[in-house]
């Protein structure tokens, strides 16, 4: 694949309109001017990304890419790349743990096979294979570039297909045994973080487990010497197939009109990667939670991104973002059906310093 396929990505420029009309809808209705907060701004950007002050998230999904990281080899995870098919198939039927709380919250459950080291045969299963896993990043790395190249390509054009399909809000998930390991690893090598402070549990490893953890992530980062400048060969080094097709889906969002919501550590990072290839892309990314691992926090604050939502959640598979859409559909509630001010027959509030 042509390595300028990132830079060639058309992604249109916010708009003003929009977001003035959404702002002034906002302040129209009979409240404290701003008083929804965040809320009132996520509503605002999605206008401002669609060029429509009629927000409309009516149709949404979350997409679970699944895949495998051969740093499983090392002990990092308390369970085995067994379970990754296991929970892949329980997205599919909705029995997974974001499946269930997708029934509660009105959001399809899309499945994607990234690369699990075993073909899964699996009706509704989208096979987007890259490769059967990823390397151990411990001993070599984890992709080729090409392979990287194709992941991330192949994001995009999810996104394209489930915006042609009429879906309104894309949540990100994944789900790979060893993935908050390969996540982590890409965040130290993009941000310059220590290991030892970076480094979670990710699962539940115990104290022994952590540590080990941590030299691993070390012994990843030494093997490798990924380049903090070229976020492609970071990914290819030590990320991992999720996170390289969670990076295309933050681009496609922004090349397709389509809000992409941030879940936690292993999708934030695939959304630092995609904003260091076109920093432009951040328009389309939406905020959820912010992770109990350690890593979550810094790697927000690059992305400049203020997490609604601290819950100490470390679930995966979405679940963190799954948690977003309830919140939207209230301010949406208001935004659409809210009173004004005339209507109670009151006089409208003043923003600050008016």
């Amino acid at each position: 694949m042509r390595e300028d396929y990132v830079s060639g990505l058309c992604i249109p420029s916010a708009s003003e309109d929009a977001i003035r009309c959404a702002r002034s809808r906002w302040d129209a209705i009979a409240k404290p001017i701003g008083s929804l907060g965040a809320l009132e701004d996520m509503v605002v950007q999605v206008a401002g990304l669609t060029g429509n002050a009629h927000v409309d998230l009516s149709r949404r999904c979350v997409v679970v890419l699944c895949a495998d990281n051969g740093v499983v080899a090392e002990g990092v995870s308390q369970s085995g790349a067994e379970v990754t098919p296991i929970i892949a198939r329980g997205v599919v039927h909705h029995t997974s743990s974001v499946g269930r709380m997708c029934a509660v919250a009105g959001v399809d459950c899309v499945a994607v096979d990234m690369g699990m080291f075993q073909p899964l045969d699996e009706p509704g299963l989208i096979d987007r294979r890259i490769a059967a896993g990823t390397g151990n990043i411990a001993q070599g790395p984890a992709m080729t570039r090409e392979q990287v190249l194709a992941a991330v390509r192949t994001g995009v054009e999810l996104v394209a297909s489930l915006a042609q399909k009429g879906y309104q809000l894309i949540a990100t998930g994944e789900m790979g045994i060893g993935n908050t390991t390969t996540a982590t690893a890409c965040a130290c090598a993009l941000l310059g973080l220590d290991p030892a402070h970076a480094c979670g549990r990710g699962a539940g490893l115990s104290d022994e487990g952590l540590t080990h953890k941590v030299e691993v992530v070390r012994r990843a980062l030494a093997a490798n010497e990924p380049d903090a400048t070229d976020p492609l060969d970071v990914l290819a080094k030590v990320g991992g197939l999720d996170i390289a097709g969670m990076c295309g889906m933050f681009l496609g969002g922004a090349v397709h009109r389509v809000p992409v919501v941030v879940d936690g550590l292993i999708s934030s990072v695939a959304a630092l990667v995609a904003k260091r290839l076109r920093p432009e892309c951040g328009v389309a990314m939406l905020g959820s939670h912010l992770s109990a691992e350690p890593a979550a926090r810094a790697v927000m604050r690059e992305l400049g991104i203020e997490p609604i939502l601290h819950a100490r959640m470390r679930l995966g598979e979405g679940t963190g973002a799954v948690c977003m859409v309830p919140l939207l559909d209230m301010a949406l509630g208001l935004y659409d059906q809210g009173l004004s001010f005339a209507d109670f027959g009151i006089e409208s509030y003043k923003g600050v310093g008016q």
